[in-house]
């Protein structure tokens, strides 16, 4: 009796991963050198945080136990391995991606005006709303206040790994990475193709050899509360209740609020916090641009 000897397409798709991913270097994958290595080409864990995917998922690809990559994770493991216009119609070809259409979850995230309404008469409590990749959407006087030290407010997970201010800010800043990166992996789970997604981890991956090193690992669920020990330049030590809340009414949107016990001596640094006024400009959105 003849036996079928065709190739596996998963197994395929396998070993071209891995003949791509050892030819190619950390210097031309764009990550800074990390002295001597036991392999030349990219580890698994490189290639899945440059390509914005777990690091079980890129292994999976790489074992054939995964059959159904979408077509954003093989345009993004295509950049990420440099591949030529013949070696990504190869990998296409390999991966042979469901062609059925679907709709995008990359959009432009809004605040329903009534919530920013809400948390900017929260004049004694700092409150923001985070988007699904934890861009910072919208935020009252006293958040800005709070995070006046970093140069930009635009995404946590960019100002804890990207921003010096961060070191000097937070008494744990190790904690506050983990759990970011933890919440930031629990997206990347759920829509593993997601536009934005890929976009932040790549970005960081480059830019931050701590943030490559945490994504690398898996995590549990992120608890909903935590205590968050800060330091302002202004006011000092701050010790602050950290409460997270999903929105219903905008899924993927969390509401961020931060509260101190009332009578301590943080409650007094918020008050004087607030004494001294917000930033001139605070991140908010354009009320014309909204939902």
């Amino acid at each position: 009796m003849c036996s079928d000897t065709r190739p596996d397409p998963a197994e395929g798709l396998g070993r071209f991963l891995r003949f791509h991913r050892d030819r190619l270097s950390p210097a031309g994958a764009g990550l800074p050198s990390a002295g001597r290595r036991r392999v030349p080409g990219l580890r698994r864990d490189e290639v899945a945080a440059l390509a914005g995917v777990s690091p079980s998922y890129y292994s999976r690809l790489e074992q054939g136990r995964e059959i159904s990559p979408s077509l954003r994770v093989l345009e993004a493991l295509a950049r990420v391995l440099r591949l030529g216009e013949a070696d990504k119609r190869e990998l296409f070809r390999l991966a042979r991606p469901a062609t059925r259409r679907t709709k995008s979850p990359f959009r432009v995230e809004r605040v329903r005006p009534h919530l920013r309404q809400l948390i900017e008469s929260w004049t004694g409590t700092p409150a923001f709303v985070l988007g699904h990749a934890q861009d910072l959407l919208v935020a009252n006087a006293l958040a800005n206040a709070l995070y006046r030290d970093f140069a930009q407010r635009d995404n946590v997970l960019r100002m804890l790994f990207l921003d010096p201010a961060a070191k000097a800010f937070y008494r744990n800043a190790e904690r506050a990475r983990l759990r970011a990166v933890a919440g930031l992996q629990q997206t990347a789970a759920s829509a593993p193709e997601d536009p934005r997604v890929l976009e932040l981890v790549g970005e960081l991956s480059v830019r931050s050899r701590e943030f490559r090193s945490l994504w690398a690992r898996e995590y549990a669920r992120v608890p909903a509360y935590d205590v968050k020990q800060v330091h302002h330049s202004g006011v000092g030590e701050l010790e602050l209740r950290h409460e997270v809340l999903d929105i219903r009414s905008a899924p993927g949107q969390q509401l961020v609020v931060l509260h101190a016990e009332p009578g301590s001596p943080s409650a007094d640094g918020l008050a004087l916090l607030g004494s001294i006024g917000a930033p001139e400009v605070p991140h908010q959105q354009d009320p014309a641009h909204d939902a």
